[in-house]
């Protein structure tokens, strides 16, 4: 998949490549990625500004979605090769491969740049971080597990 085509983007025990990756098809106003999970690899993202258009060419996904508040309600849905999926915009989400092997997905976006915002990295990986007594207090934890959580990133 990677060539001197593609500069891929990395993702959780995985790869991804977008359109705009691809200098042949830059400017058409569209993405298109593709998601290679490992057994047990998983995303968790959003996208502000639209849906995300999702089929599994390979393996098998648990994949969902939480609601906007105030309901904050889990849908989930298990894919297996061939099956699609559209997550709705705005809304956290994410791909979890639950079988064994990679799993392989396309993505389809209707924009160039759809604005994938990773929520772990954005919470615990910002720059500078975010007080601890903060994220203590919107995860309802002690800061000690904020700290070990925020070494990671």
């Amino acid at each position: 998949m990677c060539s001197s085509l593609f500069t891929p983007t990395v993702l959780v025990c995985g790869d991804t490549v977008y359109v705009r990756s691809v200098a042949r098809i830059n400017n058409f106003g569209f993405s298109i990625g593709t998601y290679r999970l490992c057994s047990g690899g998983q995303t968790l993202h959003t996208l502000p500004s639209e849906p995300l258009k999702f089929s599994v060419i390979e393996g098998s996904l648990l994949v969902g979605f939480v609601t906007s508040n105030t309901d904050n309600k889990l849908f989930t849905q298990r894919l297996e090769k061939g099956d699609v999926f559209v997550f709705p915009e705005g809304l956290i989400h994410f791909q979890q491969n639950v079988g064994h092997g990679f799993a392989v997905a396309i993505a389809g976006l209707s924009s160039q740049n759809p604005g994938a915002i990773t929520i772990a990295n954005a919470v615990f990986g910002s720059d500078p971080d975010i007080s601890d007594d903060i994220l203590a207090k919107a995860f309802q934890v002690d800061k000690k597990v904020i700290d070990e959580i925020q070494s990671k990133f």
